[in-house]
C-alpha cells in the first residue's frame, strides 16, 4: 500500500483525510477533588411507613401534601437525566425513596436504567414489606442488588420504628425473597437508637450471620427537620463494635471500592461479615462521591443538602443532554459539602435540611 493508502486516501485519491475524535471531557471534581460515581435516584416522596427518625408520623398524617404525578419525573425523564450523568462519571445508581416500591411499574424503570452504556451496579434501597411481591421482575429487569431497612426484629419495637404501618413477617418475607431471587448481597440496614433499639442490635446480627446477608449498623442521623434528632440517642460503632466483638471475634476488612461508607469487619468463624456506617461519630465526607436526584427534578450534592438545583425544569423546556451534563458538571465542580465534619457548627447556626422522605437515604 502506498503513502496515501496509509494515511486514508482512497484509491482514486479523493477519499478525505481521517481526523481523530477530540477527547473527551475529563469527568468533574469538586473543590475537595471527589469525583462523581455515584447517583442516588428518588422516584417517590411517598412511603408506606412512618419511621420516627424519616417521617415521623404525627407530622405526616393523612393531610400531608406529598408531590402531585405532574410534580413527580417521569421514567422516561428519569432515564434522560441519568443519560445526563453518565458522562461525568456516573457508574452506580441507587432506586431510593420515600418506599421506591410504592412507585408503579418500577421494574419498568430498572430495565431502561440498566440499558444505558456505562452503567455497571443498579441497587435499590426499600423498607422490604412490598420486595416479596416484586423481587423476581427487578431481578429480571436489571436490578443487582437490595438494602433492606430493618432496625429490629422485636416485633414490639419494629412496630414503634416503622410507625405501626407493617408486620415484620412481611420484611423477612421480602429479604427471602430477594434471596431466592438472586438479589446479592442483602444488606440490611439498621439505624440504632439508644434507648429504642440498641438492646436488640444483637439479636439481629445473629438472625442473618450465616445467611449470606450482611448487616450494617447506623448512627442516628440528623437528617431533615423533623425527627427531633438528640446526640444522646446516637449509638457510637465503636460501641457496638464492642459488643459484637466480644461475642463474635471481628477481623477488619479492606474497602471495597474509595467511597465507601461502612466499615466491614469479617466474623473469624467464617459467618460473614458486618458493617458500621459512622456519619456522626467518624464522618467520611472526604471520600464521598454521591449525587442525589429528588423525585421532582432536583440535585442535591450531600444527603444533608439545604437546597438543590432543578433540573426539571431545562429537561422540560427542551435542553439538550449535552446541556443538562453541562449543567450538572457546573453544579458539581462548586461542591464543598462536608457536613458531617461541621455538624455542630452548622446546626449552632440552624441550618435547615431537605427532608429524608423527598431526597432519599
Amino acid at each position: 500500500m502506498d503513502q496515501k493508502g496509509q494515511t486514508g486516501m482512497g484509491a482514486k485519491g479523493g477519499g478525505a483525510r481521517v481526523h481523530p475524535l477530540p477527547p473527551r471531557p475529563r469527568p468533574p471534581t469538586d473543590r475537595l477533588n471527589r469525583p462523581l460515581r455515584d447517583l442516588r435516584l428518588s422516584v417517590t416522596d411517598r412511603c408506606n411507613f412512618r419511621c420516627p427518625y424519616c417521617m415521623p408520623r404525627e407530622r405526616y398524617h393523612e393531610q400531608y401534601r406529598f408531590l402531585r404525578s405532574g410534580e413527580r419525573l417521569s421514567f422516561e425523564e428519569l432515564v434522560r437525566l441519568t443519560r445526563a450523568f453518565v458522562p461525568l462519571g456516573v457508574v452506580k445508581l441507587r432506586i431510593t425513596g420515600g418506599e421506591p416500591l410504592v412507585r408503579a411499574g418500577l421494574p419498568d424503570l430498572i430495565g431502561d436504567l440498566s440499558g444505558l452504556p456505562g452503567i455497571e451496579d443498579i441497587a435499590l434501597t426499600t423498607n422490604g414489606v412490598l420486595l416479596a411481591q416484586h423481587a423476581a421482575a427487578l431481578r429480571a429487569a436489571g436490578l443487582k442488588r437490595v438494602t433492606v431497612s430493618l432496625d429490629s426484629l422485636d416485633p414490639e419495637v419494629f412496630a414503634v420504628m416503622a410507625g405501626g404501618f407493617a408486620q415484620l413477617d412481611e420484611v423477612l418475607a421480602g429479604i427471602e425473597a430477594a434471596r431466592h431471587a438472586g438479589l446479592s448481597p442483602i444488606k440490611i440496614n439498621a439505624v440504632v437508637q439508644r434507648g429504642l433499639n440498641d438492646h436488640s442490635a444483637l439479636d439481629l446480627l445473629e438472625h442473618f450471620r450465616g445467611s449470606g446477608a450482611i448487616v450494617r449498623f447506623i448512627e442516628y442521623m440528623d437528617v431533615g427537620n423533623r425527627n427531633d434528632w438528640n446526640r444522646e440517642r446516637v449509638v457510637p460503632s465503636h460501641e457496638l463494635y464492642e459488643r459484637v466483638h466480644a461475642r463474635w471475634p471481628l477481623t477488619p476488612l479492606e474497602p471495597a471500592y474509595r467511597g465507601e461508607v461502612a466499615r466491614r469487619y469479617a466474623f473469624q468463624d467464617g459467618a460473614g461479615e458486618v458493617g458500621f456506617i459512622s456519619s456522626v461519630t467518624q464522618p467520611f465526607c472526604g471520600d464521598c462521591s454521591r449525587a442525589r436526584l429528588s423525585s421532582d427534578g432536583k440535585l442535591h450534592t450531600c444527603l444533608f443538602a439545604a437546597t438543590g438545583v432543578d433540573l426539571r425544569g431545562p429537561l422540560r423546556a427542551g435542553a439538550s443532554d449535552a446541556e443538562l451534563s453541562a449543567l450538572i458538571r457546573a453544579v458539581w465542580e462548586r461542591r464543598m459539602d462536608r457536613y458531617s465534619e461541621l455538624r455542630d457548627e452548622l446546626r449552632a447556626r440552624g441550618v435547615q435540611h431537605v427532608e429524608m422522605n423527598y431526597l432519599g437515604g
